[in-house]
């Protein structure tokens, strides 16, 4: 959008509330549905940031060493004492061992996908595809929502003028990653996606350039364009207001304005893409965002994301610092600024890796068991649910799926997981089939 006043037209609204801001008329045309509560809505989370770790990082090599396993199980790692006694971590993640007591770990996440697009797709919308386990998985345009889409919508009348953030790129497995998308929601319901790297000095939302007096302008064109518009864009002029708000709004422009941040804060997230994209996440839901996905690793690829199929232990020195760095400064900056008690954040990925080492020094695919984190909205600190067996391969006590992470995530919100929403079609579906993890919680 070079110049998005230059032609202020009815298609030009329309396309700049659709593609560039998530508010497309495509999909859903439905007003939003009264959500049902929860018991827990009295002490509801007002945001969550989902950090996905795109291609596996090694659960055992993180979050779940076995340094009692044999060489070809335990790895190189060394582990560490954490800040809760008997916890133990890798030695690559130390700032996070630190902040431990404000952590819980669920070490027994496991599901069937053992693709990168069909795991991504279970993760990120907490159901299993109905395309099944391929490779090349694609989006389903009537497929189940991603995660950031579904609270928009179940929000309903409390969700944000901006909901749902996605940064800082599109996942790509050569095709689009599924599990991205509003899916059966429609457009209405999509992410603002942001595609630019906030540790850039250039990083700017090109949407907000040249929208200063866009209010004005939107209100000239109501004001002569009284053509009412017929069938499923019957709610265009809806959100074609939203988008005028969205772009329009200083204080919406000012969330993405990570320069304002002091340096010794940004130094402490780390000068790099996931570092300052986590900056961001703080940044949107201190300004009332309400879901943020942060993604780390944009394309497939041993070198491009944390599929590390040959040298894992060299490339996932390179990776876990980072990771270290930016996560465990997004936990206490939340906590410090008053704000980790409602506010969920959720660390996983698609899949974990073999307990075995393969032949060219690295660990394959493994969604049978692997390790998500969780920290602030209300979880127990220093908490662990679910072991894995001794070798990390399977869960040996309190299985737990990515339905069971989106039924948390909804269950948080103060929005019943069991809740039944309707497509454009009328077909009912729940939220999600999972099961609440209350074990990690007070209330």
């Amino acid at each position: 959008m070079t110049d998005p006043m230059s032609t202020l037209t009815r298609r030009h609204l329309l396309k700049l509330g659709g593609s560039a801001l998530g508010l497309g008329v495509g999909g859903s045309t439905r007003a939003r549905t009264a959500i049902p509560t929860t018991s827990a809505s009295a002490k509801s989370i007002r945001a969550c940031i989902l950090v996905f770790y795109y291609g596996g990082p090694s659960h055992i090599d993180t979050f779940d060493p076995k340094p009692d396993a044999p060489a070809e199980i335990r790895g190189e790692y060394h582990s560490i004492a954490t800040s809760v006694p008997g916890l133990r971590v890798t030695e690559h993640l130390p700032r996070t061992a630190s902040l431990m007591n404000r952590v819980a770990l669920v070490r027994s996440l496991h599901h069937p996908m053992r693709n990168h697009n069909s795991a991504a797709a279970e993760a990120l919308t907490g159901r299993t595809p109905a395309g099944g386990d391929q490779e090349l998985l694609s989006d389903d345009p009537r497929g189940i929502p991603t995660l950031g889409s579904a609270v928009s919508y179940a929000l309903g009348d409390r969700a944000n003028i901006l909901p749902y953030v996605a940064l800082p790129y599109t996942l790509y497995n050569v095709v689009q990653l599924p599990g991205q998308t509003p899916g059966l929601l429609g457009g209405a319901y999509d992410r603002f996606q942001v595609d630019n790297d906030p540790s850039r000095a250039d990083f700017r939302i090109s949407a907000f350039e040249g929208s200063a007096d866009l209010g004005g302008r939107g209100t000239l064109l109501r004001g002569l364009d009284r053509t009412p518009l017929p069938g499923p864009v019957a709610r265009a002029g809806t959100y074609r207001d939203r988008a005028l708000r969205l772009v329009a709004s200083p204080e919406v422009r000012h969330l993405f304005d990570i320069q304002k941040e002091p340096e010794r804060v940004r130094e402490r997230y780390g000068r790099h893409r996931l570092g300052q994209s986590l900056l961001l996440a703080r940044r949107l839901v201190e300004g009332g965002v309400n879901f943020v996905a942060a993604f780390d690793g944009q394309t497939n690829g041993q070198d491009a994301n944390w599929d590390s199929h040959e040298k894992l232990f060299p490339r996932h020195r390179q990776l876990i610092p980072p990771s270290d760095e930016a996560l465990s400064a997004l936990i206490a900056d939340l906590d410090a600024r008053g704000l980790l008690d409602t506010t969920l954040v959720v660390a996983l990925s698609e899949f974990g890796r073999t307990p075995k080492i393969n032949k060219s020094a690295g660990r394959d695919h493994w969604p049978d068991c692997y390790t998500a984190l969780l920290a602030g909205g209300g979880v127990t600190g220093g908490a662990v649910l679910g072991a894995s067996d001794k070798i990390g391969a399977y869960p040996d006590s309190d299985p737990v799926t990515p339905a069971d992470i989106a039924a948390t995530i909804f269950w948080r919100f103060g929005i019943d997981p069991a809740t039944e929403v309707t497509d454009q079609t009328g077909r009912p579906f729940r939220l999600t089939e999972g099961e609440p993890i209350r074990k990690l919680f007070g209330n």
